[in-house]
């Protein structure tokens, strides 16, 4: 079942990529994800009581709350890179973090993938890349948007780690997402305060209004996010890290694909390529 939860947790993060982008062109980006993740934290609330999961507390929670907090941090190095540039390659950095860390913790760990998974792995990681839309132009990048990638990698990575350790029963699962997320939304609020007193707003142009007329997506996006975490939960507690880290990162590709779905965005000829370098290597991780 690794591959299957690991390519779902792919599927969602992807769409909550692209949902998420679209939504950051009308109004703050801050906003977006601190009104997503309060929606996510009252659905998680109403399950974790409906189910009774506060039954499943213990010490493992340190590891759902930890990823709570290095989430947004991470996520605002990411964006804070974005904006210094060059795209092209903030944004391949930024998804292999999701790779290198629980892979080499994986490794650490004593797992050996065989033969057909390494070369699965190796494939599935170029197409990665190349699907993030590297630039060949030759850039230069600051060596500030350099180090806020490698912590935003790391950090994407960290997460996948810990989310993993989060919880070993689907109960103690529901519990673990709603202290991650309500993690999320203090780390969140705090940042767009900070972001507020500096001066930024913190509402699109027509107020409140936007928000509400904007919530079907906001929803979406919050869910779908959850919902990756779990499934990534499941490949990670169902099989080799190593193989579900690898599967579970190809959401470039989905988003790309999306957008040319979607918004008639055209793929440059390496995006699609690495679109189809990612397709090969995760049906040589599944048949491994």
């Amino acid at each position: 079942m690794t591959p299957l939860y690991a390519l779902t947790t792919s599927l969602l993060w992807g769409l909550a990529d692209f949902g998420g982008g679209l939504l950051t062109r009308r109004m703050p980006a801050l906003t977006v994800v601190l009104v997503s993740q309060l929606l996510a934290v009252a659905a998680l609330g109403t399950i974790v009581v409906s189910t009774g999961a506060w039954s499943e507390a213990g010490p493992q929670l340190w590891f759902a709350a930890a990823a709570g907090v290095v989430g947004p941090a991470a996520m605002l190095c990411f964006y804070r890179a974005l904006a210094l540039g060059p795209m092209g390659v903030v944004a391949p950095l930024g998804a292999l973090g999701g790779v290198a860390v629980p892979v080499g913790l994986g490794l650490a760990l004593g797992e050996r993938p065989g033969l057909l998974q390494l070369a699965g792995i190796a494939v599935a990681v170029a197409g990665v890349v190349l699907a993030s839309g590297p630039g060949m132009g030759g850039a230069p990048v600051q060596r500030q948007a350099l180090s806020l990638t490698l912590i935003a990698a790391f950090g994407f990575g960290t997460v996948m780690a810990l989310i993993a350790e989060a919880s070993h029963t689907l109960l103690g699962l529901f519990l673990a997402l709603f202290v991650q997320r309500l993690c999320n939304v203090l780390v969140g609020g705090a940042a767009l305060y900070a972001s507020v007193r500096r001066g930024s707003p913190a509402l699109p142009e027509g107020g409140w209004q936007d928000i509400r007329a904007a919530l079907p997506a906001l929803v979406f996006v919050g869910l779908a996010d959850v919902a990756a975490n779990g499934t990534y939960n499941l490949a990670a507690n169902s099989g080799p890290v190593t193989v579900a880290a690898v599967l579970a990162s190809l959401y470039p590709v989905v988003t790309a694909l999306a957008a040319r779905g979607l918004l008639s965005e055209r793929l440059r000829t390496i995006q699609a390529s690495g679109a189809g370098l990612a397709l090969v290597g995760s049906v040589l991780l599944a048949s491994g």
